[in-house]
């Protein structure tokens, strides 16, 4: 449960590490990449398995079509994979795949008002896909290896980060809106849904760390986890941000302390 960090499910199935999950914009149901060389759909209210899809080698990023109809996944075969959830003549096929990275997937969104896939990872550039005929139609270059990619809650901004880098790229034009140099390495960063700020995780430290938008100025840092921080998200709303560590844990963090809200309720704690 978002607001108040209540464990209400889990989802059994997976024989590997998962290194991706996304939810469907209905929040329905769910979908999973694993180094078990599976994708897996889940209904979010029972934990059943509705589909499992087979791959070549481990599966790094997954997401939904923007109607929920369809998942695309990347990986370590380089290769992007497009299913239907809605064929079961298929027999787990994809419907369409596309080559083109020239290295390891590790980030894959599927940008649903402009009904475009974006993927990067360890070749340095974003690359956009056309779905209906997978065609690349558009790429960002980057100076080295992308580790996360993320499309801001409106859809505004895509979000990718290599080394001490964050990138802020218009989802429109995939032009370069905003190159933010930090002193640390960044291993995933969230935009807040007002522009305002965002929050970014390390893989050398311990640190969570907040940066204003604009200058690029560091103006917060947390400590709580014990180990990398290797995935960070703003809720929709805005009032809370998660990060998930190598330490096992994923923490809940209010992005104004003392705010009556969930878990807060007007004591002053700054932490979960």
């Amino acid at each position: 449960d978002g607001q108040t960090g209540d464990w209400i499910g889990t989802f059994i199935g997976h024989k590997g590490a998962v290194w991706s999950a996304r939810m469907s914009t209905d929040v329905t149901r769910a979908v999973t990449a694993s180094a078990d060389f599976t994708a897996k759909v889940w209904d979010t209210y029972t934990g059943d398995i509705l589909a499992s899809f087979p791959h070549q080698h481990i599966v790094r990023g997954c997401d939904f079509s923007g109607d929920g109809s369809r998942i695309v996944t990347g990986g370590m075969e380089k290769k992007l994979r497009i299913f239907d959830l809605n064929r079961d003549d298929l027999a787990g096929q994809p419907i369409l795949s596309a080559d083109g990275h020239t290295s390891v997937i590790r980030n894959v969104v599927w940008d649903g008002a402009r009904n475009m896939i974006l993927s990067s990872g360890d070749d340095m550039e974003i690359r956009v896909w056309d779905p209906r005929s997978f065609n690349q139609v558009h790429s960002c270059k980057m100076d080295g290896p992308i580790a996360s990619m993320e499309l801001s809650a409106d859809g505004q901004y895509i979000t990718s980060t290599t080394g001490k880098s964050v990138y802020f790229w218009d989802a429109q034009t995939y032009t370069l809106r905003k190159h933010i140099k930090t002193e640390y390495d960044v291993s995933a960063v969230s935009l807040h849904p007002n522009h305002t700020r965002f929050v970014a995780g390390g893989s050398s430290d311990l640190w969570v760390r907040i940066y204003d938008f604009e200058s690029g100025r560091e103006l917060e840092v947390y400590k709580g986890h014990h180990g990398p921080v290797h995935t960070v998200s703003y809720s929709p709303d805005g009032e809370l941000y998660a990060t998930g560590s190598e330490d096992g844990t994923i923490r809940l963090w209010q992005t104004t302390p003392g705010r009556r809200y969930g878990l807060w309720q007007g004591d002053g704690n700054e932490d979960a």
